[in-house]
């Protein structure tokens, strides 16, 4: 079975409870939050293994509590947790979804200590690091990257490097928060790093324009040399390019009303992944990834009801892995 690692950081999740108000102290107005767990490789990782991918989380987390409560969550949705490191005394980050009345959501993080931001410089990193040729796929984000120094990523581009000519794939997404960068020469630095080391990039308008502000579709996707490319625009529309050419690929009109965009570049990731492992060209990966985000953002918070996931549409197995040249 293909497996994929998603490498990243899960963090507590506050979002505001349907429905839900409290009165604060004398005059002051409140509001009831729910608590979740998210992040967005995590809620990667959350789809791929409910669409039957062999994923494991790679990550550092705390001996408290909630990161307990993390990991028997990972495991019963069966995302593994080898990889997870358990660092004493320190806690997850955490971060609130606030959502306006088209369901776009703004989010307020609180993770500067958090464990998972020593993941590239711990005893246990080498060997976490050279487990990634175990793997068909490594998928991280560029919030993946944000949150690690320059040291850690010249570790971790190097490994990705060593896996990919054994064979993994190394899909990157750039999904991208200012907050989480000193200053956008460093996040384009970085990013170029990452274009030039991939296999297949995801990648949006939203997140391009926010680095290279004023430029066209086609300025903006010359900017990424990977074979494999999917460039979501402002409107539910993707452009691929991929060696056997370029295409558009459309979502279907919506039916139901938005309620909260969060997650839906994840579940669109992992439906993509999960269709190129099982068989199917990038058009048909972009329909299933168009389908889930579709679905995904119909419902509060990251991760959708498991009774509200869509059948699974099988492809021709992938069965073969070839190493770089």
């Amino acid at each position: 079975m293909a497996s994929v690692a998603c490498i990243g950081e899960c963090m507590v999740e506050l979002r505001q409870a349907q429905g839900g108000h409290s009165t604060g102290q004398a005059g002051q107005g409140g509001g009831l939050y729910s608590r979740g767990f998210g992040g967005d490789t995590l809620n990667t990782a959350v789809y791929l293994a409910r669409l039957e991918v062999k994923v494991d989380y790679l990550t550092a987390l705390g001996d408290d509590a909630l990161s307990d409560e993390m990991v028997a969550a990972w495991n019963a949705e069966s995302i593994g947790t080898r990889r997870v490191v358990r660092l004493p005394g320190k806690l997850p980050g955490l971060y609130m979804i606030q959502t306006d009345a088209k369901g776009e959501r703004q989010f307020f993080h609180w993770r500067d200590s958090a464990a998972a931001r020593q993941l590239m410089s711990l005893p246990e990193t080498d060997e976490l690091l050279n487990s990634l040729m175990s793997y068909d796929i490594v998928y991280l984000s560029a919030i993946t990257l944000s949150i690690y120094d320059a040291a850690g990523r010249e570790r971790l581009f190097a490994a990705i490097k060593r896996a990919r000519l054994l064979g993994t794939r190394f899909v990157f997404d750039t999904n991208f928060r200012a907050r989480g960068w000193p200053d956008r020469d460093v996040a384009r630095e970085v990013f170029a790093a990452a274009f030039a080391a991939a296999d297949i990039v995801l990648t949006s308008t939203e997140d391009l324009l926010a680095l290279y502000p004023g430029e066209s579709h086609e300025q903006l996707m010359a900017r990424i040399p990977t074979p494999e490319l999917v460039f979501r625009l402002a409107e539910p529309v993707s452009l691929l390019r991929f060696p056997a050419g370029t295409s558009e690929v459309r979502a279907e009109p919506m039916t139901k009303p938005v309620v909260d965009t969060t997650a839906a570049g994840d579940s669109f990731a992992a439906a993509y992944i999960a269709a190129r492992l099982g068989g199917a060209d990038p058009l048909e990966a972009a329909q299933a990834g168009h389908r889930l985000a579709s679905l995904v953002i119909c419902y509060a918070g990251a991760i959708i009801p498991g009774y509200a996931m869509p059948p699974k549409k099988r492809h021709r197995p992938a069965t073969t892995r070839q190493a770089t040249k």
